[in-house]
């Protein structure tokens, strides 16, 4: 399977949902990091990724 940059968002997510369900507790740091690279992917920062 080729991962392109349009793949992102949706692992992050399933990734932030299972870990919000395993460690509630960190619902703060997973959204807001989730977000910060959500952002950045959005406008383009992440490029040098080459997914």
């Amino acid at each position: 399977m080729h991962i392109t940059v349009a793949h992102i968002s949706p692992i992050l997510s399933l990734i932030a949902g299972v870990l919000i369900l395993i460690m509630p507790r960190l619902l703060n740091l997973i959204v807001a990091i989730f977000l910060i690279v959500n952002g950045a992917i959005g406008l383009g920062l992440l490029k040098w990724l080459r997914f």
